[in-house]
């Protein structure tokens, strides 16, 4: 086995190593490892400086709520991108326009709620999908990109990226974002 192994690699040393050689190491359960040359393999890790954060525009009319909320957590996070750091914020800037026109699957329009809370006691509230909906329609895409973001410092700072808007009127012209299709 060994003897095959060592066949296999290169030999540093520019001295040719003869077969009786080879065959005394392994008699007398010798390797020198010296001799042998491995590939080594280096990561690469994107600096601070390196990273480029692109604008996106989505739009959400006639997506469903949870697949179009994970498509956005991936872009906002730079899944997408081929030196991908999970401790760095290294994502795209995101803008969601249409929001108004989202949707939801089964009953959820109805049965699905969300909980708030003040901060005083007994301040907290509870609205259902259709109320938010109508009201801050922002809000429910942004509490199910949330959810799909790291819990800590990172996932919050990432959250910043995200630009929701209810029609389709948007401040973000001067960033020139792509349009990115969901289909």
């Amino acid at each position: 086995e060994i003897l095959n192994l060592y066949r296999n690699y290169t030999v540093i040393n520019p001295i040719k190593i003869s077969n009786n050689f080879i065959d005394y190491l392994i008699q007398n359960s010798i390797v020198f490892l010296a001799f042998i040359e491995t590939k080594i393999m280096k990561t690469t890790t994107i600096k601070e400086s390196e990273i480029q954060h692109d604008w996106w525009i989505a739009d959400a009319e006639g997506q469903t709520l949870g697949r179009f909320a994970s498509r956005i957590a991936q872009l906002l996070r730079g899944k997408h991108k081929p030196h991908f750091t999970p401790h760095m914020d290294m994502g795209d800037c995101v803008v969601v326009i249409n929001a108004e026109k989202i949707r939801v699957s089964g009953a959820k329009e109805e049965q699905k709620e969300y909980f708030s809370h003040s901060g005083f006691p007994g301040g907290s509230k509870m609205e259902s999908f259709k109320q938010l909906k109508a009201t801050y329609p922002e809000r429910i895409i942004t509490h199910a990109v949330k959810g799909m973001l790291p819990q800590n410092k990172l996932g919050r700072q990432i959250l910043g990226h995200l630009r929701v808007y209810a029609g389709t009127e948007h401040p973000h012209d001067a960033q020139q974002p792509k349009i990115v299709d969901f289909k």
